[in-house]
C-alpha cells in the first residue's frame, strides 16, 4: 500500500523550523555548560601548578589545555548567540504565518457569505418573477393587483442591485482582510441604480364614505364603497370614525355584493358635501364615531 505524505501548511513548516532551532540551541547550551565546567577546571589546575612552582614545561602544557578549552567555549558561545538570533527570526516567521492563516480563514468566511448571496439571488429572482406572474396572469386583474405586481418588480430590481453591491463590498473586505488591512489595488465599485424614496406604508381597506387626504403636494380623493390603499397613519382615525373597514369585515362582504369592490364610481368632487377630509378630521376634537353607509 502506498502512503502519500501530506503537504505541510506554512504554519506547520515555520513551527517545525522554530522547534528545530530551539532544540539546536538546547544542545549547544548543554555543550557550552560542559565546556565552561572544563574551562574552570583547567584554570584551577593551571593556577595550582603556578602556585606550586611547577616547571615551565608543565605550565606551558597547562596553559595550552586551558586555551584549547577556552577557544571551544568561545565558539560555543558564538553559536548560541547566533542560534538566538535565528530563533527570533523563526518566531517572527511563525507568528506571521499564524496571523496569515487566521486572516485567510476570516477572508474565506467573508467570501463564503458573498458566494451564498450570489447563489441565493437567482432563486429570489425566480420567486419574485413567479409572484408577479401569479398576480398578473388573470384577465380581470384589479388595479391594486397590478400596482402590487409593479411594486414587487421594483423591489426585485432593488434587491438585485443591492445584492451586487454587498457582494462587491464583501469581496473587497475579504481582500483587505487577507492582505492584513493594507492598501491594495481594488476595482471601482459597481454602479448602483439610485433607489426611489420609500413609498408611504399603506393598508388595503374598503371605504364607507367618500374620502380625501393629502400626501405632500398631492390631494387624494376616493369614492365610497371601493377598495383603496389608505396610508396607515390615517387608518386608526378612519376606523375609529367608521369611514372605512377591513376587507374581511362581514359588512364589507355584503357591501361588496351590493356596490362592488372596484373603483366603479367617479372620483368625488372637492365640493361634494359627503366628502370626509381625514386631515381636517385629525385636527378636530374627538367626536362620537358615526358612519353613513346608506
Amino acid at each position: 500500500m502506498v502512503f502519500f505524505k501530506r503537504e505541510l501548511s506554512p504554519v506547520e513548516i515555520f513551527e517545525r523550523a522554530l522547534k528545530d532551532k530551539q532544540a539546536a540551541r538546547q544542545r549547544l547550551t548543554e555543550r557550552l555548560v560542559v565546556a565552561e565546567r572544563a574551562l574552570e577546571e583547567k584554570r584551577v589546575a593551571a593556577e595550582r601548578l603556578a602556585k606550586a612552582g611547577a616547571s615551565n614545561g608543565q605550565l606551558d602544557r597547562a596553559e595550552a589545555k586551558m586555551q584549547a578549552v577556552e577557544h571551544k567555549a568561545k565558539a560555543l558561545r558564538a553559536s548560541v548567540a547566533e542560534c538566538d538570533e535565528q530563533i527570533v527570526l523563526a518566531e517572527r516567521a511563525f507568528a506571521e504565518a499564524v496571523a496569515q492563516r487566521d486572516r485567510d480563514r476570516a477572508a474565506n468566511e467573508i467570501e463564503a457569505v458573498a458566494s451564498a448571496i450570489e447563489q441565493a439571488v437567482p432563486r429570489f429572482e425566480i420567486g419574485a418573477a413567479a409572484l408577479v406572474d401569479a398576480v398578473t396572469r388573470g384577465r380581470a386583474a384589479l388595479t391594486e393587483a397590478s400596482r402590487f405586481a409593479a411594486d414587487v418588480d421594483d423591489i426585485r430590481r432593488e434587491v438585485l442591485s443591492a445584492a451586487e453591491l454587498i457582494c462587491w463590498e464583501l469581496r473587497t473586505a475579504a481582500t483587505r482582510t487577507r492582505a492584513g488591512n493594507i492598501n491594495v489595488a481594488l476595482l471601482a465599485p459597481p454602479e448602483v441604480r439610485q433607489l426611489p424614496a420609500p413609498e408611504t406604508d399603506r393598508q388595503m381597506i374598503y371605504t364607507l364614505n367618500p374620502l380625501t387626504w393629502r400626501e405632500g403636494e398631492e390631494v387624494k380623493r376616493v369614492p365610497a364603497f371601493t377598495m383603496t390603499a389608505l396610508p396607515k397613519a390615517l387608518l386608526p382615525l378612519a376606523l375609529a370614525h367608521q369611514h372605512v373597514d377591513y376587507l374581511n369585515a362581514r359588512r364589507v362582504q355584503t357591501l361588496m355584493h351590493v356596490h362592488g369592490s372596484g373603483p366603479q364610481q367617479s372620483e368625488p368632487t372637492p365640493d361634494d358635501p359627503a366628502l370626509v377630509d381625514l386631515d381636517a378630521l385629525a385636527a378636530q376634537p374627538e367626536e362620537t364615531p358615526r358612519a353613513d353607509v346608506a
